[in-house]
């Protein structure tokens, strides 16, 4: 039987997992030296996979994976067939709504215009709120759109706010907190039941507080 195989979001939080895997004492070291290679062992139980957020989930509902590393604001974005079962606690951000400082959002009675990477988590906020907005999709910065007039305020990923603070905004309400989860293939977690069980319970028992 090959090896469980664990896909990766590649960057910071490829970094955090590989961390957290040498902590529980694994051989991380191809990660540490891979070169352009993108799929890579750890020790002889596991196989790694590297690729962008929004694949890890494709690949896992595919079944080429059985594991994955992904943020919650691409779970909750993209939805999909599979469990979550740990939350790794690094990667640590959280979605709000900004709008220009001073700006009274919830003011008056015109529809808004909203401006996000995140289209679904937005519509599901106001939703939430009986709030009728039009929400435009943006694939760069997000900030842009009230400066230039698209949208009355965004709804995006927050870490210290200085982006939006430079540029003329401010949070209007914090919408969700998100970090890394470890994400499994059901058929997986069915037939590797016990491996997978074994490998979470490693991870966990060396999550940071």
């Amino acid at each position: 039987m090959r090896p469980l195989r664990i896909a990766l979001t590649k960057g910071r939080l490829e970094k955090s997992t590989v961390h957290l895997m040498e902590k529980a004492g694994m051989d991380c070291s191809a990660l540490r030296d891979k070169g352009r290679k993108l799929i890579l062992p750890v020790g002889t139980e596991l196989e790694a996979v590297l690729a962008k957020a929004g694949d890890v989930i494709t690949y896992l509902e595919h079944g080429v994976c059985d594991l994955g590393v992904v943020g919650k604001d691409v779970i909750m974005e993209r939805g999909g067939q599979f469990f979550e079962i740990l939350d790794l606690r690094f990667g640590k951000c959280g979605f709000a709504l900004a709008a220009p400082a001073g700006d009274a959002f919830f003011g008056g009675y015109q529809g808004k215009t909203i401006a996000t990477k995140y289209p679904n988590v937005a519509r599901r906020f106001f939703q939430g709120k009986d709030m009728d907005v039009r929400v435009i999709k943006i694939e760069g910065s997000v900030e842009l759109a009230p400066l230039l007039g698209l949208a009355d305020g965004i709804v995006d990923l927050v870490e210290t706010g200085a982006t939006l603070r430079e540029n003329g905004l401010e949070i209007v309400e914090p919408v969700a907190q998100v970090s890394a989860r470890l994400i499994v293939n059901a058929v997986s977690l069915k037939l590797r039941k016990r491996e997978i069980e074994a490998l979470a319970k490693r991870l966990e028992a060396h999550l940071e507080n």
